[in-house]
């Protein structure tokens, strides 16, 4: 079983789900910095359509969810943000594979557009007031990704600001207590969705299966081609019977359509 080391200046490996996912924000980085520096009315346009507001994702703007997670209007926290989806998303990785960590990001990432609806939709019956904050950035996901962390290795340690070693747990911890400070304060919707990202990847940790959904499905799919695989065999087995019944011959085959060689049956009756 790898282990998973303190060794503070050493970078993780860069394979898999984690090159797939860091790659992804980063090419999503880039392209709206080129809008930005070609037109500033698209990077506008690009911004107000790939962020998530649950206004508008309720108006109609389907694909939020979906996309709010690779905006990146500042360098210094797709920075920050990359850099902390390498180390963590590498690290579940060695240990779990990469289908079950692209699934746990996500499904963090899912949770987290979720809760921020969710606490939209009741902040008007409730009468809260509840500043309409835009989600971006895939800090939803990478909350999952330190849940997953400090459930399941709560003995890793970190270095934290580079200089004070902490383990995972409590790591975990102190960021879900900053979340849930931030309630109450001004962007109480962007520090809820936060936490739905956190439930979320608690929840995938849970119910997922060992190896992720997408490992099942692909089993699943593979299943069903060979069941009917068999199926036509067995039905491609009856129409020879019929065959060569009509030829005067009888042959017979076993519920797989496999041919039953009686010649064989009787030596091996006899010996």
């Amino acid at each position: 079983m790898p282990r998973f080391g303190a060794s503070p200046f050493a970078f993780p490996d860069f394979t898999g789900a984690t090159r797939r996912l860091v790659l992804a924000n980063l090419a999503a980085f880039f392209a709206l910095l080129l809008a930005q520096m070609a037109d500033k009315d698209l990077y506008a346009s690009v911004l107000v359509h790939g962020m998530f507001l649950p206004r508008t994702f309720l108006g109609g703007w389907i694909w939020q969810p979906l996309t709010y997670s690779l905006i990146h209007p500042s360098m210094l926290g797709a920075l920050f943000e990359l850099l902390s989806l390498w180390f963590l998303a590498s690290m579940l990785e060695t240990e779990h594979g990469s289908s079950w960590v692209t699934g746990l990001y996500g499904a963090s990432v899912a949770g987290t557009a979720l809760a921020a609806l969710a606490i939209f939709a009741v902040s008007g019956p409730l009468h809260m007031s509840l500043n309409d904050v835009p989600l971006y950035g895939c800090m939803g996901g990478i909350f999952g990704l330190l849940i997953a962390i400090g459930v399941l290795h709560g003995d890793m340690q970190f270095l934290m600001f580079f200089v004070v070693g902490i383990k995972a747990r409590y790591l975990a911890a102190i960021y879900a207590l900053v979340s849930i400070a931030m309630l109450f304060g001004e962007q109480r919707m962007y520090a809820f969705a936060q936490l739905g990202g956190a439930v979320a990847g608690l929840l995938y940790i849970r119910l997922a299966p060992r190896r992720g959904f997408s490992f099942v499905m692909s089993e699943g799919a593979y299943g069903l081609r060979n069941r009917y695989y068999r199926w036509k065999r067995r039905r491609a087995a009856r129409k020879f019977e019929v065959y060569m019944r009509k030829q005067g011959r009888v042959v017979r085959f076993d519920g797989n359509g496999r041919l039953i060689d009686e010649d064989q049956d009787d030596k091996k009756r006899w010996n």
